[in-house]
């Protein structure tokens, strides 16, 4: 798709002329065009913060109540209403008074409510028929009728403890299917909390530091959460105490006024000797047993993520329906293999049931663990891309032997939402399965166990986000595309047959402000033949007589690409921000990169320093001879972690073409990163004769080769990708004598999190000052940053 004459809206006007045909000579800094804070100003209209508010009508979240009643937040003019939808009929209507609503919570904070803004985040009605919310993380009861009185209560309205002194006593915790108990992390063990009487009783023993049991340590995240799994029943817990005895520590040092504050933690790294492991267990709650289960230490991996937990869940462990057994994923250490096991929960023997080798690596689905456990009809769904797509297998139980293939052929089933044993039935999200459409639009489907064509339920030809009633009987159906805001329907699961259109969203007040869509693009990727999809970013008011610098917003992936999802979205980061100074802004989901087929995912498996470039350059070629208004001899590049990492990779491959980058918190060198993502991607390290497999994928091995202008950022407590990352990258350009610019903020993590505003301005005045050649406003301060 190209981009027309009819997209001409006279940019000079509104930049002041400052998008020079090339940049200026060296010294030439004087003479440089200006562009102004009112530029800028414009620009920044554009953001996420400012754009997004004025799209009205989306549903954004469904909560669904009860199998026949669900929930969402509506967004108009007038600010947020709470809307309540009777599935049976789609009969909508308020959910409560927001005024009321505001008016109470204010008498019960001392604080202003405005009920145009209230951060409600879930709510029922109590048995008592006032209704129970959660408003910005606290939990009230209120009466919206008589009194128009709210009372705070506790999160899990238990009474108080004799440890409520004590700094774990809040501890997260994780409820039992009954909601009676909730379990929860003290002092390296398990305990649980009887939610009605806020008792206490201690489950394990034997946990200590670093060998503790249920714990959340995947180095690059952590929390305090509970990693487990309760059985159908609310008798058992199934999880595991984590070995990081020998596992090495990351180290942080914070910016202050007095001795600084120091972060220790475990942090596993690529080629490391000791990694965490974990022991797998069965808890019985009742007598306090613990069973530990009958095979040696497992690998802290998921068949899916680069944590043992990817939703906060144990995503990998399926309970039988009554709670005899427990079906669980094993994965190696480079994730090339994956068994399925399962234990007895009274004496924890375990049983192999089925094992498959990945020659690159091995993968559940995408964006959800899909494999199944049918211990009453003695059989199993498998998920598996043995066929260069990924699809869905039955299986015998007992043999782990193949019955047949529940789907085949082109595109891949991406995440099963819904099991119905008794009806023998699969719901699930798919990609690539409608020809002609675009291939990364996510579209709903059901199937039968024995196979045959899926029957498509999301008809329209968009991307759809699908929520399911509890009972499977209905879902919302949000679907949209890039350029066309999301329409929210809901539907019948058994035929995809329509009940109501919930929402119809109005992009017509972000238009007002002059706001357009990206152009979806498709480009040949570096063998000339295989399509690769991406958007472009273009001002609104295109010129086509001048010639635009170009920058190249990139993540490489492997576990997501650059364009980030084809749903409509109003911001996309500040891509169209960027653009509206003067840059035709492109992003490319290069070969590498996932939802598409095995072999295309696999593009640089075993050479993560590919970074999809080879694509990347391939694809603003072809489109700088389509748009001549493309000018290629100014092109910069930039991304943030494993896009900041690329951005330099770029800059030191490609310098005759990359002139100026801006990478950020970039994972620079693999070995200084945590093991599961590297060693997923990229192989084991092997060592020979002082070289590694993994010296070229390092990009401080290739600093000496930069020519262009490049700015290196991070949070000096980025406790996901470590600084020390970047300083590889800063040290080596110092001894090859590079010039390069160092932006450090002292206490920020990974995303920059207040720094963020700053950031953006100084990405958008690096770009200004040496991709457009003009001077940027002086201190421009971002509205996000004002208070």
């Amino acid at each position: 798709m190209g981009v027309g004459k009819g997209s001409s809206r006279v940019l000079g006007a509104v930049m002041g002329g400052v998008l020079a045909a090339t940049a200026p000579t060296a010294g030439a800094q004087d003479a440089m065009p200006s562009v102004r804070p009112a530029d800028y100003a414009r620009a920044e209209s554009f953001m996420g913060y400012n754009t997004t508010p004025l799209l009205d009508h989306t549903v954004n979240t469904v909560i669904w109540q009860d199998d026949g009643h669900f929930w969402f937040r509506d967004h108009d003019a007038d600010g947020d209403h709470f809307r309540r939808v009777d599935a049976a009929t789609g009969t909508i209507s308020d959910a409560f008074d927001r005024e009321l609503l505001a008016k109470a919570l204010a008498d019960a904070t001392g604080k202003p409510a405005d009920a145009t803004k209230l951060a409600v985040t879930a709510f029922k009605v109590a048995q008592d028929g006032r209704f129970d919310f959660t408003v910005a993380k606290q939990r009230y009861l209120c009466d919206l009728q008589d009194k128009s009185v709210c009372v705070a209560v506790d999160a899990d309205t238990r009474k108080p403890s004799a440890q409520d002194a004590d700094a774990d006593a809040k501890a997260p915790m994780v409820l039992s299917p009954d909601e009676k108990l909730g379990a929860f992390i003290r002092d390296w063990n398990l305990w649980v909390r009887d939610i009605d009487t806020g008792a206490e009783t201690r489950l394990t023993t034997d946990g200590r530091t670093d060998y503790g049991y249920a714990t959340d340590n995947a180095g690059w995240t952590h929390s305090d959460r509970a990693i487990l799994v309760w059985s159908p029943d609310s008798s058992k817990i199934a999880t595991f105490q984590q070995d990081q005895r020998e596992v090495g520590e990351m180290v942080l040092v914070g910016t202050n006024v007095g001795l600084p504050k120091v972060e220790r933690w475990k942090y596993p790294l690529a080629g490391a000797d000791k990694v965490t492991m974990i022991e797998r267990v069965i808890i019985d709650v009742p007598t306090r047993k613990v069973v530990r289960l009958d095979m040696p230490p497992d690998q802290h991996r998921s068949t899916l993520c680069d944590d043992v937990s990817c939703d906060g869940g144990w995503e990998d462990v399926r309970w039988s329906p009554d709670g005899a057994t427990l079906a669980f994923a094993s994965t190696s250490r480079d994730h090339k293999d994956t068994w399925l096991r399962v234990a007895d929960a009274a004496t924890g023997k375990v049983r192999e049931v089925y094992h498959e080798h990945a020659p690159t690596y091995f993968e559940s689905g995408n964006g959800k663990v899909n494999w199944q456990y049918l211990p009453e009809s003695g059989e199993f769904i498998w998920f598996s891309e043995k066929s260069d797509w990924g699809h869905l297998y039955l299986h015998d139980l007992a043999t782990g032997k193949l019955k047949h293939a529940i789907t085949s052929g082109e595109g891949n089933v991406t995440q099963v939402l819904r099991v119905d044993p008794d009806s023998r039935t699969i719901w699930f999200r798919g990609v690539g399965m409608e020809p002609g459409r675009d291939p990364y639009y996510q579209h709903f489907y059901k199937v039968g166990f024995d196979g045959g064509q899926p029957q498509l339920l999301t008809p329209e030809d968009a991307d759809h986000t699908i929520s399911l009633s509890p009972d499977g009987t209905y879902f919302v159906d949000a679907y949209s595309t890039p350029q066309t805001p999301p329409v929210t329907r809901l539907r019948r699961s058994g035929d995809g047959s329509d009940i109501a259109v919930i929402a119809r969203a109005d992009d017509s007040r972000l238009r007002a402000i002059g706001w357009v869509p990206p152009t979806s693009i498709t480009v040949k990727a570096r063998d000339g033949k295989t399509t690769l999809y991406g958007m472009l970013f273009t001002p609104t008011g295109l010129d086509e007589s001048r010639k635009y610098p170009v920058v190249n917003y990139i993540y490489p992936g492997p576990q997501t690409g650059s364009v980030r999802g084809r749903s409509f979205n109003v911001a996309r980061a500040d891509h169209q921000a960027l653009a509206e100074l003067g840059f035709i802004v492109v992003a490319i989901d290069g070969m590498g990169t996932p939802w598409r087929s095995k072999s295309f995912h696999d593009a640089f498996d075993g050479d993560i320093g590919d970074n999809t470039l080879p694509d990347q350059v391939a694809g603003l070629r072809e489109l700088g001879k389509r748009f001549p208004w493309m000018d290629l001899e100014r092109v910069g590049v930039w991304g943030h972690s494993g896009g900041g990492y690329a951005t330099v990779d770029a800059m030191f491959t490609y310098p005759e073409f990359y002139k100026v980058g801006v990478a950020q918190a970039g994972n620079h060198d693999n070995r200084n990163y945590e093991d599961d993502w590297a060693e997923k991607w990229m192989g084991l390290e092997v060592t020979k004769d002082g070289s590694s497999n993994y010296d070229a994928q390092a990009n401080q091995n290739r600093a000496a080769n930069l020519r262009g202008k490049l700015l290196l950022a991070h949070g000096m407590m980025d406790n996901n990708v470590h600084p020390s990352n970047t300083l590889l990258v800063v040290d080596a350009l110092i001894k090859a004598n590079k010039d390069f610019d160092l932006l450090l903020f002292p206490n920020a993590r990974h995303s920059f999190g207040k720094d963020t505003g700053y950031m953006t301005r100084r990405r958008w005045d690096y770009f200004v000052r040496h991709l457009m050649g003009a001077q940027p406003p002086v201190e421009y301060k971002m509205q996000a940053d004002k208070s």
